[in-house]
């Protein structure tokens, strides 16, 4: 079956900036072209991360700000990317700290590989900047636990790139879901693709262009294999989580969504099925020259309201892959990025949602589009369609998934603590031990 891709939904999203309405600084609503007339009323932008999410996210933003500066630790990536898109005018740095030391910029989009993303918002955060930042947020549910005491105590507004949020068809699913069109919600089941299995991989030296030390940051120092880094980084746990952070990210945060329990969390995490590409022992993969997420697996995640969410690699069973079904005592229907079907949406048509619903779902202004909601949330203070709160939260049940994978046990989770319940080894998993000089904090 064909869906949207990630990249596909980021190039819709980016076409889409470009016809939307946004309010000014001023708050006075003006189209975006009048907008392009008044360089003083555009923020000015920090763009960190350069490669192919980075190009994405500064080709959406570029259309409400002005690009001033680029930053990567791959000098090709942002030297390409300042020449192709900003006509070599933004000012380049290999250290994101060096950018944020700009007092003229107003706001960054960080796009790095996901364990760079939490060291890299504080300090943006701490230097005064707004955020927009791409899933997964974090590497760990401790890095969960500090963005959102320090977003709290800076006061910024930060918007995390959960496209889906801002769309009508999830954000439709979500009310049908939370309305009760199926009764009551019984189970979520949750496709996101597996993970990919490498052979076994060459360790060479970095390219000239590439800082590879500083790439690595807080994980371990190794020797440089090209797979490690760039469009693979995902397959390997020290930079990523596989598809359970990638895509789990987006649609988990979707079934929490439409259970209400997108400010909580599951009770326990039971691993029913998995495959790891290599042995782990305590939680260490124990090969280093080959991808290590897992590639197949099936977890179910049980919340306190009974609603079972199972987070698999494919639901081929049930007739469909990467989406989310949402499965009551009178129903159910899927939702992906290319459809919305079942029985609850083709009878909307007779009776269709109350406007009322969808408040509780959309926060700010221009709401159907995830880059124009954040820069209107910038310039109003308002909260983001995509907040960190919530994504903690959500994503916490894919961490947890991943901790109860690689250890091979099932988990009990108090949401309120934030807290493993009775397996002290597991519970240090929320966090990684973090090289010296790239800590998290």
């Amino acid at each position: 079956m064909t869906h949207t891709t990630r990249r596909d939904f980021l190039q819709l999203t980016t076409l889409a900036a470009a016809s939307s309405l946004m309010p000014t600084w001023s708050g006075l609503t003006r189209t975006m072209a009048q907008d392009a007339k008044s360089p003083n009323e555009r923020p000015k932008v920090g763009c960190i991360g350069n490669g192919g999410m980075g190009t994405g996210d500064a080709g959406a933003i570029k259309n409400y700000g002005d690009i001033v500066a680029l930053c990567d630790v791959d000098t090709n990536r942002s030297a390409n990317l300042n020449e192709k898109m900003l006509g070599g005018k933004a000012e380049v740095f290999g250290d994101y700290r060096k950018l944020l030391d700009r007092k003229d910029i107003d706001c960054v989009t960080i796009s790095t590989p996901d364990h760079w993303h939490t060291r890299i918002a504080l300090a943006a955060l701490r230097a005064g900047k707004d955020i927009y930042c791409q899933k997964p947020l974090t590497l760990t549910i401790n890095e969960g636990k500090l963005l959102c005491k320090v977003v709290k105590e800076t006061k910024r507004v930060m918007q995390v790139g959960t496209q889906q949020r801002s769309d009508d068809r999830f954000q439709k699913a979500v009310a049908l879901a939370r309305e009760g069109r199926i009764g009551k919600i019984q189970k979520v089941h949750i496709a996101i693709g597996g993970g990919d299995k490498g052979p076994t991989f060459k360790k060479t030296q970095p390219p000239a262009h590439l800082n590879w030390d500083m790439w690595l940051g807080q994980a371990p120092l190794v020797d440089y294999i090209e797979q490690r880094c760039h469009n693979n980084f995902r397959w390997w746990y020290e930079y990523s989580g596989g598809k359970m952070t990638d895509w789990g990210a987006h649609h988990v945060d979707i079934g929490q969504w439409g259970i209400r329990m997108e400010g909580s969390g599951p009770v326990s995490i039971e691993v029913l099925e998995c495959t790891h590409p290599v042995p782990f022992e305590k939680g260490y993969p124990t090969i280093d020259d080959t991808y290590n997420t897992a590639t197949a697996f099936k977890v179910k995640a049980l919340f306190a309201n009974g609603v079972e969410m199972f987070i698999r690699d494919n639901c081929n069973d049930l007739g469909f892959d990467n989406g989310v079904m949402f499965e009551g005592e009178s129903g159910r229907f899927f939702v992906n990025r290319g459809k919305l079907t079942g029985a609850p949406v083709e009878d909307l048509e007779k009776n269709p949602l109350p406007e009322d619903v969808f408040k509780a779902l959309r926060k700010g202004k221009n709401r159907d589009n995830h880059m124009a909601n954040f820069i209107a949330c910038v310039k109003d203070r308002g909260e983001t369609q995509s907040d960190v709160f919530s994504h903690h939260r959500n994503l916490t049940t894919c961490h947890l998934s991943n901790i109860a994978m690689r250890l091979g046990r099932t988990l009990k989770w108090n949401p309120e603590t934030e807290q493993i319940l009775g397996d002290d080894e597991a519970n240090a998993w929320q966090g990684r031990e973090q090289r010296k000089g790239y800590e998290v904090a």
